[in-house]
Parts: structure tokens; C-alpha cells; sequence
């Protein structure tokens, strides 16, 4: 990679932490703090959201019928969900040790904090436990299988990716077989420095 490029992705990753800092700036109004893990309201704040709580048979009424019964199918993919769980953490237990990859931790990714919400029903937070399991299994699924990626391959697609992860910019280019294991040699330095 260029130091062009380099600099580039050096000014995205800033604009990325200011844009963090401005949304952190906008939440500040709503008044919680985290205490071991919980996720505490003020008791007026909290009072407030349980007011715009849909009580549930009035929730039911406003469901589409077909919502409803796609909701088995929907809910039938914990059991993939769990099994790629178990998987990834015996992969990771493996891998960790073989190749000594640094992988971030499932409790990053794995987030559970919407059922502190006083303004949702518990349909409405089983929902958001299952939204928050699922997407970031996921996302940790993905961080896995990059850091995989750039220890055995990390070579750019000719074709254009819909998704890049975090390391994918880093990556070998394409067709450049050139210094392809002297490369690979310092990316992968490179990476275990950091």
C-alpha cells in the first residue's frame, strides 16, 4: 500500500472518530450511565419511556398477520445462530493458540442493553435480545474470519466487495504476484506490531 493511500485511510479513520465523538455529543440529552454491565436510567427518565410503552394487545393488533407467522421462521435461525456460536469459540480457542492471532472479545459484538429500555414491551425487547445476539454474532463472525483471511490470504478481490472489513484495506492487490511472499511477510509483521 502507498503512502498516499495510507494517508488517506489515516484522515477516514479521524473523520470516522469525529463522527463517533458528534453522535456521542447528541446522546448526552438522554440521561443513563453503566454500571457493571447494567445499564441505569434516571427514575424520571425512566418513568418517561415506560409512558410510551405500546401495552401488548394493542402491540398484537398492529402486527401484519404474515409478520406474525414468518415469526417461527425468523426465530428458527437461533439454532444455526448457536451452533456457529460454539463453533467460533472452539475456532478461536484453537486458532488463538496455533498461530497466536489477536481476536477482539465476543462481549464487544455481542451487546445486550436494549431490554434496559422502558419504552418497549417484552415482545418488543425479546426482539431486540435476538437482533442484538444475531447481528453481532455476525459481525464477530466476520472479525474471525478477516483476521483468518489476513494471515493465510489477504490478497484484494479483482471484483469490487460489497462489504470490506477493517483489515481489508491493508490487503495485497490483486494480480501483483511480484513480491508477493516478501509482502505477505511484512504484512503479517506488521500486523502482530500493533
Amino acid at each position: 500500500m502507498n503512502n498516499k493511500i495510507k494517508e488517506m485511510i489515516e484522515e477516514i479513520e479521524e473523520k470516522k472518530q469525529k463522527l463517533r465523538e458528534e453522535i456521542e455529543k447528541q446522546e448526552k440529552h438522554i440521561d443513563f450511565e453503566i454500571k457493571n454491565g447494567y445499564v441505569i436510567f434516571e427514575k424520571d427518565v425512566l418513568a418517561r419511556q415506560r409512558k410510551n410503552m405500546k401495552n401488548l394487545l394493542v402491540w398484537f393488533s398492529e402486527i401484519p398477520l404474515l409478520h406474525l407467522l414468518s415469526a417461527p421462521i425468523v426465530y428458527a435461525m437461533i439454532i444455526p445462530a448457536l451452533f456457529l456460536d460454539g463453533m467460533l469459540f472452539v475456532y478461536k480457542q484453537v486458532v488463538l493458540r496455533v498461530f497466536k492471532f489477536e481476536f477482539a472479545k465476543r462481549s464487544d459484538y455481542v451487546v445486550f442493553d436494549r431490554q434496559y429500555l422502558g419504552y418497549l414491551n417484552i415482545i418488543e425487547k425479546l426482539n431486540c435480545m435476538y437482533c442484538s445476539y444475531f447481528n453481532g454474532l455476525m459481525c464477530y463472525a466476520s472479525m474471525i474470519a478477516s483476521r483468518t483471511e489476513l494471515y493465510f490470504c489477504p490478497i484484494k478481490h479483482a471484483k469490487k466487495v460489497a462489504y470490506k472489513h477493517a483489515f481489508y484495506d491493508e490487503y495485497l492487490l490483486y494480480g501483483d504476484g511480484d513480491e508477493y511472499q516478501k509482502k505477505l511477510k511484512e504484512l503479517r509483521k506488521n500486523r502482530e506490531q500493533r
